[in-house]
């Protein structure tokens, strides 16, 4: 596979214990305590009230991460491509939907249907940001973070245009759970460029790899990253707080990962920023 890069000029996280890029950070790279605790879901203060009222985990998760990422990046988060990679809706959406089918009133909500298709955080960021730029939203199992990943730095490469990825999991509720445990709500989104500028943090060049994934030093942090599938993006978000270049292999298919190589950019300023 011919190599494809991209320098990531913005960056947006949330998740257990790590309230944002800035706090998460710190954490990753050994400057400050990881006090775990569950993740807590911002107010989308940017949508509408009567959106805002009917918005589901995955969707405030998306779009807190989003607008970190891009507001991090300096540039119009209305003027972003977008990419939007999740393993599956919104678990207790879904927990819902089977319990109305299963009973005997079949009568199903109409915010719950449309919450529950998996493009309605892309339609959410859509409205929330008056965004009409192009948007492509995709799963792959517990790859969908690599798959996503491939696919906007793939299309920062062929249109050289700005993108942003923004990658997700929410928490299932029994019993679903028991078949599909994901514990808690992870996020992470990336601002991706063609080009380098004063706000690119890093150089990222990936390929296709049979290398084994790599995995985390710490046990509560590689923990996480088994736990949420958007989570097995840590190895390579660990190397962006720790400004370390290096070079992460990623899980994506059963049989093919992701590898990624990481060069900090000398004119990259402290992180977080």
């Amino acid at each position: 596979m011919k190599r494809l890069s991209a320098f990531i000029e913005g960056v947006g996280l949330l998740g257990p214990g790590l309230a944002n890029w800035e706090q998460a950070a710190q954490v990753l790279a050994g400057k400050a305590a990881y006090q775990p605790q569950r993740t807590v879901l911002p107010v989308p203060s940017a949508l509408p009230p009567p959106e805002r009222r009917r918005t589901v985990a995955t969707v405030k998760l998306s779009l807190a991460i989003g607008r970190e990422a891009a507001l991090a990046s300096g540039r119009d988060p209305a003027a972003l491509s977008t990419v939007f990679a999740s393993s599956g809706g919104d678990g207790h959406n879904c927990h819902v939907v089977c319990e109305t089918l299963a009973g005997d009133d079949r009568e199903l909500s109409p915010t719950r249907f449309h919450n529950s298709v998996h493009n309605a955080p892309a339609g959410y960021w859509g409205i929330a940001m008056g965004s009409m730029a192009p948007s492509n939203v995709l799963c792959a199992y517990d790859g969908s973070f690599a798959a996503g990943l491939l696919e906007s730095v793939t299309q920062v490469a062929i249109d050289a245009k700005p993108t942003l990825l923004i990658a997700f999991d929410a928490d299932y509720p029994a019993p679903i759970r028991d078949v599909r445990p994901v514990d808690d709500s992870f996020g992470v989104a990336l601002v991706l460029a063609a080009q380098a500028s004063e706000r690119a943090l890093a150089r990222i060049e990936v390929r296709l790899a049979d290398a084994p994934a790599t995995t985390l030093a710490s046990p509560e942090f590689e923990a996480l990253r088994l736990d949420n599938p958007a989570a097995r993006a840590l190895p390579l978000i660990e190397a962006l707080a720790m400004r370390r270049s290096t070079s992460v292999v990623l899980d994506y298919l059963d049989d093919l990962r992701l590898e990624a190589d990481i060069t900090m950019c000398d004119a990259c300023g402290d992180i977080g920023r």
